[in-house]
Formats: structure tokens, C-alpha cells, sequence
């Protein structure tokens, strides 16, 4: 194993004006901070920094209109997409429209009755409502035909979505999305709900100034780091300020989810308890069925209401990952015994396959064997499926090389969805698999488990922990490192359900690690007590073994 090189004195130059540990210096010095005013930025973002919104195209017009229906008591109708992005940003406008005394219905996309985004069962139900106003959130972008239904029965709508924009323009009476060409405001990479609140503060400016929208960061946060959008620049600044509302516990349904969770909100929120704590859990119903349980849950403000809907929640989360695990085992099954474990590329197939879950399910297949992976459910003959790819390989064209099977597809070049007939199934694994061994010469792309940096021997793992936290959020952009640990010593080690490793190291400082390897259970026979080993991971508190415990999560280890 070749770890990274010690602590260069430039890094340790930066440790001593930042007074920071050797460890986080070397990293931000890897990365490319300095000890200046744009690294300082960087490790406190300022929300007074944001980027001022005047230049976004139309937003004063979606401001002027979402006023005008409120001041005129006119019917307004917000849509949002079925996963968190969407959830938070209808929720945000939900409780801000409601505010101002707005006449508003919220309605959100469902993944078996239309599907993603506006889909035509949505202006079905959308127009039942009667509404003059109709505000999307996280969709719409390419929805033209349904906004040009909508147009002709007298609606207007504001578009606010980040998704890609076709050439065509959109028949919308307000387009907010910065990825619009003519858009002005620079600043491209905020997610749904950052505009959502953008235009929360623009109704509070134009109805309401004493009004405080900063309550709403919560949301932002959790949509914003959900969504995996870059968490640079105003991404940063919204979601680790987000992230501070959170830890305070306001939202009644954020502390009801995190009570059910066992999560401490008041230990330190971090990416990590966004992404793996509560995403998941807002996300579970719009897998399953009905997103609203979600939004309800969010919206509400009575405790034992809270406690309710958290309830459904965490059933549908636990429901979830029950499907999940089935449909994984099944899935490797599938690929051994038709001895894929070489191929190119996977596409599996089955009756019955949740629709809902292919997606989580084909990303752990690409972790799992380092290729694209394509996982369809079949409800008669009309599968529907979930692609997701590797660094480096565009999953859109792969699809577009396949096309002659015939299948439907749409996407981006990291993941996309499939709809097929189960008569084209063997074709269309030709064809992807061809066109994926074609983009991958060299075969699969197995996750790079190399450290960033060096852990140093003079630094304790709880102050360099510490010192983590202020990489806050990582995410896209903004990784959370991975850690080098040399000559590091077996204390214990032995293999837990699901064939996973659990591992506890004792570091050259004194500090003890309590490491956990996913699949890396079988290690277990020949990590004795005593060992000496090389390993990289990461660090992080371990909030269940409280008191200051260390979590290492293992990428690699190795005998020396």
C-alpha cells in the first residue's frame, strides 16, 4: 500500500498560522489553500457572501405574479418533484405563501401515477384544483407540452427547477433556473430549494420585510446535500448555515424523524447525517407509494402530529431497505450464476423488481464490481429500470449506443431510467455491454481507495476530527478525504452480519479507532490482535459510542 508523503513545512507552515493540526493543514495544502482571505472564506462561509440574486432571469416576474395571486386570494397550486429536493422546496414556498396568507395547495409528483416530473396524471390533478397559479419545483425544465396544456386552461406558471434546459423556449409565465443560456446570474449550481428560498426572500422583500427567512435553511440544507449538487460557493454558504438550524432542533418533524432515527441533532450535524440519517428516510415514501407522508412531516408543527408521520416515514424507510437487500441478493445471484462477474457492463432483470428501488440497488452494483450497471423491474412485459455508471463513463451514451434494441431512456451521463419490453432485454445487453467494454478498455473501475493525506503521528484522531468539521458540507466538489493510518495495531477484529468487517486499530499517538469495512468481513480471519497494519478511511465521530469515540470507515488495510 503506498501511503501519501508526510506533512510538507508548507503545511506546516499553514498549521501554525490557522492553528489548526498538522493533518488538516497537509490537506488543505494538497488542495490548494494558502493561509489567505479566499481560505478563510472557504472554512467560514458567510451567507452576507451570497451571490446577489438581482441577475437571475425572471425571478422579479415570478415574484410580481406569485404576489398578485396572493394579494388577489387567487387559487395557487406548488408542485414538486417526488424526492427531497423537491419535497423541501414545495415545503419552503408551502409555509411561506401560507404566511402571507396565500390560498395554496401543494401536490407533489408520484412515482406510479405519472411518474417523474409534470407528467400529464399531474396536470390531471393539478387542474382539479382550479387553480389561476401554478408554481413547480425541481421540474418542468423540458415539460412543454404540459405547460402549454396548462396555458391553455388559463394558468399561469412559474417554472423553478436547475435541471438541463432544451433549446425549445418554455411556454412558462416565469423561468427561473440559473442553467437557462440567458441567465445572468452566476452562480449555476443551486439546487431547488436554494431557488426556493431565493424567492422566499423576494416575496418577504415585497410583502412581508420583517419577516425572517432563515428558518427555512434547514430545508435548504437537506435538499441541497440530498440532491448531490456541487457544495461550492453558495451551495457551501446555504447549506452549512442550514445545517447550524437543524442542530436547533426547530422543525418539529425534522426532531420527531430524528428521534426515530437515534440521532443526536445536538452532537454535530453533518453531511453524513443528511445524506445516511435523513434523506433517506424523506425520500423512502416516494420510493414506495405516496411522497406526501414526507412533506406532511416536514409542514408539520404539532409534536404528536410529528410523531405520526415520522412514524409512516421510518416504516416506509425500513420497508425500503428490506426490498433493497432482497433485491440485491437476488441481483448477485443473477450475476454469478450467469457468470457475469467479468462482463463489461450488468444488465439484470426480474419480475416483480421495485421500480421505486432499482436505482439504489444498480448504484451498489456499480460499487460492488466497478461497472455500469442497469437493474429493471418488470410489472407483465413493460420493465422499467435504473442505470448508473462509473467515474469517467457517461451511462446517457451508452444508452444512446443502444438504442436500436428499442428502449425509451432519458438521464444524464451518471444515471439515468429505462422503460423495455421484456422481448429486447437480451438485445439491449448486447448492445450496452458492447458500447460499455468499448468506453472501458482497461475493465472495470473499481472505487479508488488511495489516501489523500497522511494522518500524523504528532495529532490526536479526535483533534483532527475537530478540526474535519470545517469541510463542511462535503460532497460533490468538496470530498470528505480519506485518511492514510500508518502502523497502526489490531486490538480486534471479527466479521458482523451482512459480511462486513469490524475493526478496532490503535494508533502510534494512543488514540483507538473503531472501524467498520463494508464486505470486507472475510478479513476478519486473518486480522489477529497485535497485528501491525497500513490502512486508509475516514474519520469521523462515532455518535453511538459517544465520549469522544472515533469512527474509521475502511477502504483498505493491509499487513505489514
Amino acid at each position: 500500500m503506498l501511503l501519501p508523503s508526510p506533512a510538507s513545512p508548507s503545511a506546516r507552515r499553514l498549521a501554525g498560522a490557522l492553528k489548526l493540526t498538522t493533518t488538516f493543514a497537509d490537506l488543505l495544502d494538497r488542495r490548494g489553500f494558502a493561509d489567505d482571505v479566499a481560505t478563510r472564506a472557504f472554512l467560514d462561509p458567510k451567507l452576507a457572501n451570497l451571490t446577489p440574486p438581482q441577475d437571475m432571469a425572471d425571478r422579479s416576474t415570478a415574484i410580481e405574479r406569485i404576489t398578485r395571486a396572493i394579494r388577489k386570494h387567487e387559487r395557487i397550486v406548488l408542485f414538486g418533484d417526488y424526492d427531497c429536493d423537491g419535497i423541501t422546496s414545495v415545503a419552503i414556498l408551502t409555509e411561506m405563501i401560507r404566511q402571507l396568507g396565500g390560498d395554496l395547495r401543494p401536490h407533489l409528483a408520484n412515482r406510479f401515477e405519472g411518474g417523474y416530473g409534470l407528467s400529464d396524471p399531474a396536470v390531471d390533478r393539478i387542474l382539479e384544483e382550479g387553480p389561476s397559479l401554478l408554481v413547480t419545483c425541481d421540474c418542468g425544465s423540458s415539460d412543454h407540452e404540459r405547460l402549454e396544456r396548462l396555458r391553455h386552461r388559463g394558468v399561469d406558471v412559474v417554472v423553478l427547477d436547475h435541471h438541463l434546459v432544451p433549446d425549445e423556449p418554455l411556454p412558462a409565465h416565469a423561468f427561473l433556473n440559473p442553467r437557462r443560456p440567458d441567465c445572468a446570474f452566476p452562480y449555476k449550481n443551486l439546487a431547488s430549494c436554494g431557488l426556493a428560498l431565493s424567492l422566499a426572500a423576494g416575496l418577504r422583500a415585497e410583502m412581508a420585510p420583517g419577516m425572517d427567512v432563515r428558518p427555512w435553511l434547514d430545508l435548504v440544507a437537506v435538499g441541497t446535500v440530498a440532491d448531490m449538487v456541487p457544495l461550492d460557493g453558495d451551495n457551501r454558504a446555504l447549506a452549512r448555515a442550514g445545517m447550524r438550524v437543524i442542530e436547533k432542533g426547530q422543525r418539529v418533524g425534522l426532531r420527531a424523524l430524528a428521534e426515530l432515527a437515534r440521532v443526536s441533532l445536538g452532537g454535530g450535524v453533518t453531511s453524513e447525517t443528511i445524506s445516511f440519517d435523513i434523506a433517506p428516510r424523506i425520500n423512502a415514501p416516494g420510493r414506495l407509494g405516496n411522497p406526501l407522508d414526507a412533506l406532511n412531516l416536514l409542514l408539520s408543527t404539532d409534536p404528536v402530529e410529528a410523531r405520526g408521520f415520522a412514524g409512516k416515514v421510518e416504516a416506509a424507510r425500513t420497508e425500503r431497505r428490506r426490498v433493497q437487500e432482497l433485491m440485491l441478493l437476488e441481483a448477485v445471484q443473477d450475476v454469478e450464476a450467469n457468470g457475469w462477474t467479468d462482463a463489461p457492463a450488468l444488465v439484470l432483470s426480474r419480475p416483480g423488481w421495485h421500480p421505486g428501488v432499482v436505482g439504489i440497488v444498480a448504484s451498489q452494483l456499480c460499487e460492488q464490481y466497478g461497472r455500469p450497471a442497469v437493474v429493471i423491474g418488470f410489472d407483465g412485459s413493460t420493465g422499467r429500470g435504473s442505470v448508473r455508471g462509473v467515474d469517467g463513463i457517461s451511462v446517457y451514451d451508452l444508452l444512446v449506443k443502444s438504442r436500436e434494441a428499442p428502449i425509451h431512456f432519458g438521464g444524464h451521463h451518471a444515471a439515468a431510467g429505462v422503460t423495455i419490453d421484456a422481448s429486447v432485454v437480451a438485445k439491449f445487453r448486447e448492445l450496452f455491454t458492447a458500447a460499455a467494454a468499448d468506453a472501458m478498455p482497461n475493465g472495470a473501475c473499481l472505487p479508488d481507495t488511495s489516501a489523500e493525506v497522511l494522518l500524523d503521528a504528532q495529532d490526536s484522531a479526535l483533534d483532527v476530527v475537530n478540526d474535519l468539521t470545517w469541510l463542511e458540507p462535503c460532497g460533490i466538489g468538496n470530498e470528505m478525504p480519506r485518511l492514510g493510518l500508518a502502523d497502526a495495531k489490531i486490538v480486534r477484529s471479527q466479521e458482523v452480519r451482512g459480511g462486513h468487517l469490524q475493526v478496532q486499530l490503535s494508533l502510534p499517538s494512543g488514540s483507538l479507532l473503531y472501524g467498520f469495512g463494508p464486505r470486507m468481513g472475510s478479513r476478519a480471519r486473518e486480522l489477529r490482535s497485535g497485528m501491525r497494519v497500513h490502512a486508509t478511511g475516514t474519520l469521523r465521530r462515532d455518535n453511538f459510542r459517544g465520549g469522544g469515540a472515533i469512527a474509521f470507515g475502511v477502504s483498505s488495510l493491509e499487513v505489514i
